[in-house]
């Protein structure tokens, strides 16, 4: 079975939920009190879609102002992003719009995108309709999911969705960053190199990751499609 590697970049305003989103999915947990990301946290987890094994690399980036200028190091050579907002907060919608030109300028290869509208389990909160958010996810050729990361509700479909997107543009052969590799190959690879380490990062880059942020290698069960 052959395995595709991509990489993930999830973007969004501070206390969106983008680190809590994460952890949901891949360590099925949630802490009301999570810290602010610094710099990025780096998680792993595994999917089987159809006749593949996909493995995502997800960056999970800072929503802070003052580490924006840090984004792009994240987010280049990325296959998918994910753009989240708070769904009882217009100024993270308006914010979460900012990150679609940052990767226009950024990511030359086509991409999987996603937008969030996270904390639906504050519907009476919500000010950002969902038919707002889906009419502009149809403008930028995203998929629009609503999800919470406290409840656990829709996160699954999201990466499940990446994973088979991420599938289909490796057979189309492209974008070239997106790898590909025979299981004999990842045999190979895992056991003697370090190549499906996290990507494009290079050493004056990871010196601005609080290493206390990072979950490297932390992975979800097969999920079949």
């Amino acid at each position: 079975m052959k395995t595709v590697v991509g990489k993930v970049v999830v973007l969004g305003h501070q206390g969106v939920g983008k680190t809590s989103t994460c952890l949901r999915y891949v360590e099925n947990s949630f802490n009301q009190q999570i810290s602010p990301t610094i710099g990025a946290s780096f998680f792993s987890s595994k999917i089987k879609a159809m006749d593949r094994i996909v493995k995502l690399q997800i960056w999970d980036t800072a929503g802070q102002e003052r580490f924006k200028a840090m984004a792009p190091m994240f987010y280049r050579n990325a296959n998918a992003a994910i753009l989240m907002f708070d769904i009882t907060s217009e100024a993270s919608f308006e914010s979460m719009k900012g990150w679609i030109s940052e990767l226009k300028r950024n990511v030359e290869e086509s991409m999987v995108l996603c937008v969030l509208g996270n904390k639906i389990d504050l519907v009476d909160r919500r000010v950002v309709l969902r038919d707002e958010a889906l009419g502009y996810s149809k403008t930028i050729g995203a998929q629009y999911f609503e999800i919470s990361a406290k409840t656990d509700q829709g996160i699954v479909l999201v990466f499940e969705y990446i994973a088979m997107e991420l599938v289909k543009m490796s057979r189309n052969g492209s974008p070239t960053s997106l790898k590909t590799y025979n299981s004999t190959d990842m045999d190979s690879i895992m056991a003697s190199s370090s190549e499906l380490e996290p990507t494009d990062i290079g050493n004056e880059e990871v010196v601005n990751i609080s290493i206390n942020s990072i979950a490297h290698g932390d992975t979800v069960p097969f999920r079949c499609c």
